[in-house]
């Protein structure tokens, strides 16, 4: 039963870890253009210029 005053913080920081990872992802606009990146995977056209 001592193992769980360990693993229960433990699974808090990790849990706490991956919503500060996915939120600084929204932040960051990495999910801005879903319909755009499943089409330019159907493109064979090159993009040497993607837009920032």
């Amino acid at each position: 039963m001592q193992v769980l005053t360990f693993l229960i913080p433990i699974s808090l920081l990790l849990g706490g870890l991956g919503l500060v990872g996915f939120v600084y992802t929204l932040r960051s606009s990495q999910y801005d253009d879903p319909d755009g990146d499943s089409q330019r995977i159907l493109s064979s056209d090159w993009d040497d210029k993607p837009k920032p």
